[in-house]
């Protein structure tokens, strides 16, 4: 055989391979989860290393990016799954889009306020007269804090509300401010890894809202709704494995999360008990309709809805094992 046949042979397996390999890249059922690769979406790697999803039929591929975008995707019918807040399904169904809200991830809503507690901020009311951190006024954090202020009958002129990005921890070390809006299985934390002592307000403790869940399209649960139970499913048997071995659960995280392997375990480990408590229910992916009125309410009364929706084409607990 002489070297040009030899090689015409080389180049159709390789191209060959890559379209094999772009055929089962485009098979592969995306999955957005916003934020980035992060111990507190341990369940999730769980689910996929001990092969839950594959059995249910999926081969799952994990996208870290931005919530907005996905919940798009996933009206338009472009894309199947994602986590998503329920405020943002709210808002998405407001303006058309089909999507639904199956399974509860967080049980509880996860925002809250950390100030160091020689300031004694230790209620909604007691933020008078402060200055609060936010990363922008926008998403789960801004929407968590404006139900903390109508808790304690305050408005934002009644304290000092400043974006500061993402640098809840140093904005609040720094004393630029008084508090940050945070998440609470994270940036408390953090500070008390760092030896300081701090006062959290949970949004969760003053009103039920919705938090972080599974989210599909109506389209996917009128045509396949086995399909979606048993992905539902398999995602709960990752945080229920995840609640009963956390230790096993950080162990097959590395896998999934860069320098993972080298971070502060102690504190890892501790981001990862607290996300725990959050996912933590006598029955794992339920949505409580309450959370649902008390969510909408909210968005109403923040004028981000203009009129309220039919909630019960918003979420279902239907397809839930």
């Amino acid at each position: 055989m002489s070297n040009k046949i030899r090689l015409c042979l080389v180049s159709l397996v390789l191209i060959f391979s890559l379209f094999l390999a772009g055929c089962k890249r485009s098979d592969a059922t995306r999955l957005t989860v916003g934020y980035i690769p992060n111990i507190q979406f341990a369940p999730i790697y769980v689910a996929i290393d001990k092969g839950y999803f594959e059995d249910a039929g999926f081969e799952v591929e994990l996208e870290y990016g931005n919530e907005a975008d996905a919940v798009a995707l996933i009206g338009a019918g472009e894309q199947t799954f994602m986590i998503a807040s329920g405020e943002q399904v709210l808002l998405a169904r407001a303006q058309g889009l089909p999507v639904v809200y199956v399974a509860a991830w967080y049980q509880d809503f996860p925002v809250g306020v950390v100030s160091f507690s020689d300031t004694q901020i230790q209620s909604p009311e007691d933020l008078a007269g402060y200055a609060v951190g936010i990363p922008g006024l926008y998403g789960a954090s801004y929407i968590g804090f404006k139900a903390l202020l109508n808790a304690g009958n305050l408005s934002e002129e009644d304290i000092n509300l400043q974006s500061i990005g993402f640098t809840q921890v140093e904005s609040l070390v720094a004393g630029q401010v008084d508090a940050s809006v945070i998440y609470i299985a994270n940036e408390p934390v953090v500070l008390r890894s760092q030896g300081y002592d701090v006062d959290v307000i949970r949004v969760a403790d003053y009103l039920q809202l919705v938090a972080n869940g599974l989210v599909t399209n109506e389209a996917a649960i009128q045509n396949e709704p086995e399909k979606v139970a048993a992905f539902i499913e398999a995602l709960l048997k990752g945080i229920e494995d995840t609640i009963n071995d956390p230790a096993e659960a950080y162990e097959i995280s590395k896998k999934y999360v860069e320098n993972l392997a080298d971070a502060d375990q102690a504190l890892q480990s501790s981001i990862l008990a607290e996300s725990i408590k959050l996912w933590q229910s006598d029955q794992l992916g339920y949505t409580d309709p309450v959370g649902w009125e008390n969510m909408q309410q909210v968005l109403l009364d923040m004028g981000l809805l203009n009129q309220p929706i039919n909630l019960n084409e918003a979420y279902t607990n239907d397809l839930l094992p």
